[in-house]
């Protein structure tokens, strides 16, 4: 299948860029260190990877920033999204799997945590001028069994697997007392063509076999929890 070969080409530079020993601020200075990675024999060779990363990366068609909205920094009062963070903006594959190698996968991350990963420029929330008008697709798992779905969900934002790549905010993973959700936002929520194109893929891309539902975000809004699925695939 088309979608998964182009996933698997993507998962090629998983193990080049595994880094035993994070350096965040090398990252944000937007420089890759699997040169240095522990056991290598000379200088020539560090020299050698190093220059290879340099000269050598993988673009991506756009830019994606990864937020984070902390558990224990929310609070009632406060409003939504207040304790939500931007962390790092990547552009490169090689630059994604240096940061996915090392941070928490959603598993290791504390009840109440939202890892969000959107397009540059996209801030993950209702109130966002491209996100208004959007709505989601949600996917719910058993605690701790969302791993392997929510990296393929990002490896499919970034490879622009969707036919209607375009329409796509980014994704979310929620991480809750009793399961894992993932939602994938979109802008257009009355596109319904685009909308049930999307669910159909992301829904096939996971092997998901329960029925999956997109909630307008307008609805969520007026209607909170109470918000009823507008598709369904």
């Amino acid at each position: 299948m088309g979608l998964e070969e182009n996933l698997k080409s993507m998962n090629i530079n998983e193990e080049e860029n595994k880094n035993p020993n994070p350096n965040t601020k090398d990252e944000e200075d937007g420089e890759l260190e699997e040169g240095e990675i522990a056991g290598e024999e000379d200088d020539t060779t560090s020299s050698s990877l190093k220059k290879g990363v340099v000269e050598q990366p993988h673009p991506l068609e756009h830019s994606w920033t990864f937020w984070f909205d902390n558990a224990s920094a929310k609070s009632k009062q406060a409003p939504w999204g207040s304790s939500m963070r931007a962390i790092y903006t990547f552009s490169t594959i090689e630059q994604f799997w240096s940061l996915y190698n090392n941070i928490h996968h959603p598993s290791k991350l504390a009840v109440g945590a939202d890892f969000h990963c959107f397009k540059d420029k996209i801030e993950p929330k209702w109130e966002d001028p491209v996100c208004a008008n959007g709505g989601k697709w949600t996917v719910v798992f058993q605690k701790g069994k969302s791993d392997t779905s929510w990296l393929y969900t990002l490896l499919a934002l970034i490879g622009e697997q969707f036919e209607y790549g375009d329409e796509i905010c980014g994704a979310v993973v929620n991480v809750r007392g009793k399961q894992d959700r993932i939602a994938l936002w979109t802008k257009n929520a009355a596109n319904e063509t685009a909308q049930m194109s999307i669910g159909k893929q992301w829904k096939e891309l996971l092997d998901y076999n329960d029925t999956i539902g997109f909630i307008f975000h307008d609805d969520a809004k007026t209607h909170d929890r109470s918000a009823k699925n507008r598709y369904t695939v």
